[in-house]
């Protein structure tokens, strides 16, 4: 074969292939999920070594921390008092000697042999007069002599080391470019390198392994996480495309009498926001072409508001709407706040005697008594409810419906792509209903671009008049009150008890979360059971205390949250039941227990659970972080109510890990690429993915693009993308 060496070919290369990897070897690369050759070849370093600048020994200063590169020259092991092991081991850089101190870690002695080269990391000490570290992180990096030396993730058990796998990648590299390699496959155009300043993919695969320079290292860097990102996008892009290809819609009316009542009949004026968003929604009802827009909103921004108004305007057409929550307790509540909205409007019904009918909206769910059930699945297929509102219970086998024009989706973190196309399917009418997917989790906006790169993203990003302002304090203090370091900070958890009992004299509520139901014996942390029993017999011992957990009964949860909203409790100790979607305008505090056990994320929603009215209201989070991202979450959800702002936060904590966790199988190729870091590369990768598509739908002048592209993605994905 004398073509270029393509990904999926990489792929099929087992690793087994390379002088000395036996099975043994074989299994133990694959414990790092590198198989084939193309793992191998984007297996990449953790660091590098940096010869022209690294420290030496003999320039150490006592107290200072420091890279350096040795050779060991002996190792000791001897026992020492309580039956402990004291590992020693002298290595050196040729300007000094160095002494290496290692407690109860026996293997050392065999790891630190004679002769060998290490790179080791610690704090220098002097420890009668020598230079000394204690525990230090060390690399085993085999006889290197190279200026930069690549240094590769890497573990004692699986018995491989970075010199090992350095030579792995030297024959595979050896063997694939030139002069004695066919070379690697580029499927970027010379003007997509051009346009972006990116080395060819043969530089990079050798830079990133075998850099002669540390700019070398960027240069490869650049393109591999370009590749990465722009492999994703272009899914998503080619997705997006196809869908809106293949897929017909209804062309809706955008100013029909149903709409211009709603907005007429509203007791205030709409943000310029919620016009905006609106305005981008009805621009994409006109069209034929199915809506698929993503509604990002802040707690409280308005988004039901907007979502009723897109359900209308498929009413107004003559279609049907439907709204999917992720919880019966959403989905009902969704149920009164949307026929409250909607009291005394009617719509069009030649079959009726007065020609005209109240819009009718129906609750569809599993708590859904049978008869109710049959009548509604009935009046559905006949068009006679105009707007359904439901849990999964809407994507059941046997729903359908006469005409559905648009569908609102609550929460899309808890719902899947696969569901979306169910609810797709559901009309007899042929046509593909307008999608409109709503999410109260502000998601950064090149994370947005990844997690839902197939829809167009909308932004609430103003709160609506009369939401008062969030109050946040941060109480150091144990959660678990039955226990005595509960006391680390009394007079602060006296300030907020009291605040707690002056609200409750004053006719307000007060939320109480824990992040457990029952007592843990592993953790020691708030449960919501204890905590209820203990408030009620000291701090809140006068007052009308409920509990509400995901083990109550459904009647009983029914039961609490009436009562709680009619204002027959004043304090809800619950779980995290409550964090979206339950509101009652007349709480004003709400207290997280140990709050470091949740997310910025969750616990920005738990707090939007409070100042829906038009009292202030404070959020009070008790807990005493343990570890720095800890602290610094406490720290950010003090210090700003504003969800972009604390997502944007949570992605630099946290990284990407859970924010990717939500996307859609086939997609997880980023090995190198960080949304964190990379942000810039994200939107870069979009756009030149937009231009690529539109310019060549089906990638047929892009043959190698769409061969690479159909490798990475699975059999079902492939099929509709490429082959539509």
């Amino acid at each position: 074969m004398t073509d270029a060496i393509n990904i999926a070919e990489l792929k099929e290369l087992s690793v087994s292939l390379l002088k000395g990897v036996g099975a043994k070897r074989s299994s133990a690369l694959a414990g790092f999920e590198v198989e084939s050759l193309f793992d191998l070849l984007t297996y990449y370093p953790r660091r590098y070594i940096d010869r022209t600048k690294e420290a030496k020994i003999s320039e150490m200063i006592p107290g200072s921390e420091a890279s350096l590169l040795v050779t060991v020259e002996k190792t000791d092991v001897r026992r020492i008092r309580g039956g402990k092991s004291l590992v020693t081991s002298t290595v050196t850089d040729g300007t000094a000697l160095l002494k290496l101190t290692f407690f109860n870690q026996n293997w050392r002695q065999k790891q630190l042999v004679e002769g060998r080269q290490a790179m080791i990391y610690g704090k220098v000490d002097l420890y009668r007069g020598q230079r000394q570290m204690t525990n230090p992180v060390v690399d085993l990096v085999g006889n290197r002599t190279g200026r930069v030396i690549p240094v590769y993730p890497q573990s004692e058990k699986s018995g491989l080391h970075t010199w090992d796998i350095t030579e792995w990648v030297a024959e595979a590299l050896r063997r694939t470019l030139p002069p004695k390699g066919r070379g690697f496959v580029d499927p970027l155009s010379d003007q997509i390198l051009s346009e972006h300043d990116l080395v060819s993919r043969d530089f990079a695969f050798r830079a990133i392994h075998q850099p002669e320079n540390m700019f070398e290292v960027t240069q490869a860097r650049k393109r591999l996480i370009f590749d990465e990102l722009f492999r994703m996008q272009l899914a998503l892009v080619l997705r997006k495309r196809a869908i809106e290809r293949t897929e017909v819609g209804a062309a809706h009316q955008i100013s029909g009498p149903l709409i211009k009542q709603f907005k007429a009949n509203l007791p205030f004026e709409l943000t310029g926001a919620q016009v905006k968003v609106i305005g981008e929604i009805e621009y994409d009802l006109a069209r034929s072409v199915p809506m698929h827009r993503l509604l990002q909103g802040d707690v409280g921004a308005g988004k039901t508001l907007v979502a009723v108004a897109a359900m209308l305007t498929a009413v107004d057409s003559g279609h049907q709407a439907a709204l999917m929550a992720p919880t019966e307790v959403l989905a009902e509540q969704h149920l009164v706040g949307i026929r409250k909205l909607l009291d005394g409007m009617t719509v069009t019904d030649d079959s009726s005697l007065f020609k005209d009918r109240p819009i009718k909206v129906e609750l569809l769910s599993n708590r859904v008594s049978t008869v109710d059930k049959k009548r509604i699945l009935s009046q559905l297929l006949l068009g006679e409810i105009d707007i359904a509102i439901g849990t999964h219970a809407l994507i059941q086998e046997s729903v359908s419906f006469d005409s559905l024009g648009v569908v609102v989706i609550d929460e899309q973190h808890r719902f899947g792509v696969e569901q979306r196309s169910i609810l797709r399917e559901k009309s007899r009418s042929g046509l593909s209903p307008d999608m409109l997917v709503m999410t109260a989790t502000p998601i950064p906006r090149t994370a947005a671009m990844t997690v839902y790169g197939d829809l167009d993203v909308s932004i609430l990003d103003e709160l609506p008049p009369g939401r008062t302002p969030i109050d946040t304090k941060w109480v150091r203090s144990s959660a678990n009150f039955t226990e005595p370091e509960a006391t680390a900070a009394p007079e602060e958890l006296d300030e907020m008890w009291d605040q707690v009992r002056a609200q409750v004299s004053a006719g307000r509520q007060v939320y109480i979360v824990c992040p457990l139901i029952d007592e843990s014996e592993k953790l020691s942390v708030a449960s919501a059971e204890e905590t209820y029993e203990y408030l009620q017999h000291t701090e809140l011992s006068e007052l009308q205390v409920g509990l509400l957990h995901g083990r109550i009964s459904p009647a009983d949860k029914d039961l609490t949250m009436d009562s709680f909203r009619a204002g027959k409790l004043d304090v809800l100790v619950a779980t995290t039941v409550i964090e979206v979607g339950v509101d009652v305008p007349n709480a004003t505090i709400m207290v997280i227990l140990d709050a470091d056990r949740f997310g910025i994320a969750q616990l920005h929603q738990l707090r939007g659970r409070v100042g829906r009215g038009s009292h202030r209201s404070q959020c009070w989070l008790v807990s005493d972080p343990t570890t720095p991202e800890g602290e610094a979450r406490m720290a950010a959800l003090v210090a700003s109510t504003d969800g972009f702002e604390l997502a944007e936060v949570d992605l630099d904590l946290r990284g990407e890990g859970t924010i990717l966790g939500e996307r859609q199988k086939g997609r997880n190729d980023l090995k190198l690429a960080s949304l964190r870091r990379d942000r810039n590369t994200v939107v870069e990768a979009r756009n030149c993915a937009i231009k690529v598509v539109d310019s060549d739908p089906g990638l047929e002048s892009n043959e190698h693009l769409a061969s690479e592209l159909e490798s990475f993605l699975e059999e079902g994905d492939a099929e509709f993308l490429l082959k539509n």
